[in-house]
C-alpha cells in the first residue's frame, strides 16, 4: 500500500496539535487487543458489537460466524467502520477504520492469519482453517479483510485529529 495522505484537521485539533503519522496510527492497529465493529442491519440501523482483529498487510482481519448479526449485514451491506482505542483522556489515540469487508477464502492466508490469532493473544484465539473459513471447537467462523478507505486518529491530550486517506479501490491516496 501507498502512503497515505495525511492531514490535520485544525477544526478539530488544539492549536500546538501535530498530525498523527501513519506509522504510529499502524502501531496502534497492531497493537491493539480490541476492536468494535458497526455494520448496517437491513432496516438500515447500526449494529455495533466488540471483536478481535489483527492488522496485517495494511488491512485488518476479523472473523465471526456465520450465523452472527455482522455476517448477516455483511452479507448485504460490506461497508463497515472498526474503532479502537482506549477510555483515557489523556494519553494515547483512539483510532476509525473506514472500509468495505471482503470475504477472505485462501487457505495460505487463512493459515497465517490463524497463526496471526494465535500469536497476538498467547495462545487464548485458537483456529484451524477449514474449507474458506476458520474453524475451532464453537464451529465455522467466516474471515473478513478490511482495507481501509480513511483512518481517523484521534490523538489525546494535545488534542488533534487527523485523517489518513485512501483511494477506496487501490488504497493509493484518494484525490481530492
Amino acid at each position: 500500500m501507498s502512503a497515505p495522505e495525511t492531514t490535520l484537521d485544525r477544526r478539530f485539533s488544539d492549536p500546538e496539535a501535530e498530525a498523527t503519522s501513519w506509522a504510529e496510527t499502524t502501531q496502534a492497529l497492531d497493537a491493539a487487543q480490541l476492536f468494535w465493529i458497526a455494520t448496517v442491519r437491513r432496516d438500515g440501523r447500526p449494529h455495533m458489537t466488540p471483536l478481535v482483529a489483527i492488522w496485517l498487510d495494511d488491512a485488518l482481519y476479523f472473523a465471526t460466524g456465520p450465523d452472527e448479526q455482522k455476517a448477516v449485514n455483511l452479507r448485504r451491506n460490506r461497508q463497515v467502520t472498526l474503532t479502537t482505542g482506549c477510555n483515557e483522556w489523556e494519553h494515547g489515540i483512539d483510532v476509525v477504520v473506514e472500509g468495505e469487508a471482503e470475504r477472505v477464502t485462501e487457505q495460505p492466508l487463512l493459515k497465517r492469519l490463524a497463526e496471526a490469532w494465535k500469536g497476538k493473544w498467547d495462545g487464548r484465539w485458537r483456529y484451524g482453517v477449514g474449507d474458506a473459513c476458520f474453524r475451532n471447537e464453537q464451529g465455522e467462523a467466516l474471515v473478513f479483510r478490511v482495507r481501509p478507505s480513511k483512518v481517523f486518529a484521534f490523538a489525546k491530550g494535545r488534542f488533534g485529529q487527523t485523517r489518513h486517506r485512501f483511494h477506496p479501490s487501490t488504497n493509493a491516496p484518494e484525490a481530492a
